[in-house]
């Protein structure tokens, strides 16, 4: 269970950093930096506050709603980064994820003092930085920013439908499910699939014909 124990050895303000969506076919690629107070950490609401992927959509939304109440009250810091399809078409999904990492500590309005990243690899950042990996699982506010990666992407991709339906991405956010692949065998890609990905470039490649 993530706890605040390497944000109060560290001392000052420091961000947790996490992505969503490398690995869904369709959508960009989303990161989030979260700042907490000790009183936000604290705090009745976020009890339990855990990695994204190990606890229910429900439970999910209740955790996004106490940070953004915590973000109101002074008490926390939220920023969101994003890569989209081109940039990921054209940097490769690695490149793309690092820019939106940095691009979420870019956004948050305090400057933090030092960064902790899930995972095993560091973007340039502005300030000191350390990669955890399974941080997630591990430091409170990796655990925060992965929360608030994931609903805001997941709300994302919910939205994307109504322009184009039938991938049913307000229920598999743009992964390979067997439901996206069978809508993209009948309606073929969009705009927002990632062509530099196996399947959707097999998919866009011009059968061959033989003389």
């Amino acid at each position: 269970m993530p706890d605040f124990a390497r944000e109060t050895a560290a001392g000052g303000n420091v961000a947790g950093v996490d992505e969503v969506g490398r690995g869904a076919w369709a959508g960009p690629v989303f990161a989030a930096a979260a700042i907490l107070s000790p009183e936000a950490a604290a705090t009745p609401e976020l009890a339990g506050l855990d990695d994204s992927k190990a606890i229910s959509k429900t439970i999910r939304e209740q955790f996004f709603d106490a940070l953004t109440r915590a973000s109101d009250r002074g008490e926390a810091w939220l920023a969101l980064g994003r890569a989209d399809v081109a940039e990921i078409d054209a940097l490769n999904i690695l490149g793309a994820t690092m820019l939106a990492m940095q691009r979420a500590v870019a956004a948050l309005a305090i400057p933090p003092d030092s960064i902790l990243v899930d995972g095993n690899r560091l973007p340039e950042l502005p300030a000191p930085a350390e990669a955890i990996v399974g941080g997630d699982g591990l430091v409170l506010s990796i655990a925060a920013a992965s929360i608030y990666a994931k609903v805001s992407r997941d709300r994302h991709m919910g939205e994307l439908t109504q322009t184009s339906p039938g991938y049913g991405w307000e229920r598999n956010a743009g992964y390979g499910t067997r439901e996206h692949q069978t809508a993209l065998a009948t309606l073929g890609a969009t705009p927002h699939h990632r062509q530099s990905f196996a399947p959707i470039k097999k998919l866009l490649q011009p059968t061959p014909t033989y003389r």
